[in-house]
């Protein structure tokens, strides 16, 4: 099946909570994690997105998609909010492919790094990201919007030790 990257369409929108769901299952399976499943993105959130940021999809050959990466400017970064690929579409290089087109708006809006927050020992958390040329921020080099974000996962239950953010220089 050939895939394409894109940005998407406002009518999308509200797809892309149903692909966050699918994807959010594969962490039941992560014996630790005793999450019961959160709220996903809401479609004003990432409408919100697009206009500061990007919206982008991995489209499957039908122009459907299947996977995409929410990514918003914090701190003079972009960070990326959200990535998730539908398990039936998973380990087929669209997460990569996803990180190489939100590396690629950043370039192009300037920005120094790109962000994010995730799980440090899942292997399609941390070490997936760390493949991707992502490094582990220590918490003395946290920006004020990372405190804000580690708050927030603290009250909705995240297990914080567990939790890293990680930056990607572009320069």
């Amino acid at each position: 099946m050939a895939y394409s990257i894109r940005r998407a369409r406002p009518s999308e929108y509200p797809v892309l909570p149903e692909i966050e769901r699918a994807a959010g299952v594969l962490f039941e399976d992560v014996p630790w994690l005793n999450l019961e499943p959160g709220p996903v993105s809401d479609p004003d959130f990432i409408a919100a997105v697009a206009r500061s940021g990007a919206v982008l999809v991995a489209a499957d050959d039908q122009d459907v998609p299947v996977g995409f990466a929410l990514a918003g400017f914090l701190d003079r970064a972009l960070h990326i909010h959200e990535l998730d690929v539908a398990p039936a579409h998973g380990r087929r290089g669209l997460g990569r492919r996803l990180i190489e087109a939100v590396c690629a708006f950043a370039k192009t809006e300037d920005a120094a790094a790109v962000t994010l927050s995730t799980f440090r020992e899942i292997a399609w958390n941390g070490p997936f990201y760390a493949k991707a040329g992502f490094r582990e921020v220590p918490r003395n080099q946290w920006t004020p919007a990372f405190h804000l974000l580690h708050h927030r996962e603290a009250a909705l239950g995240f297990p914080i030790d567990r939790r890293c953010f990680m930056r990607k220089d572009l320069a």
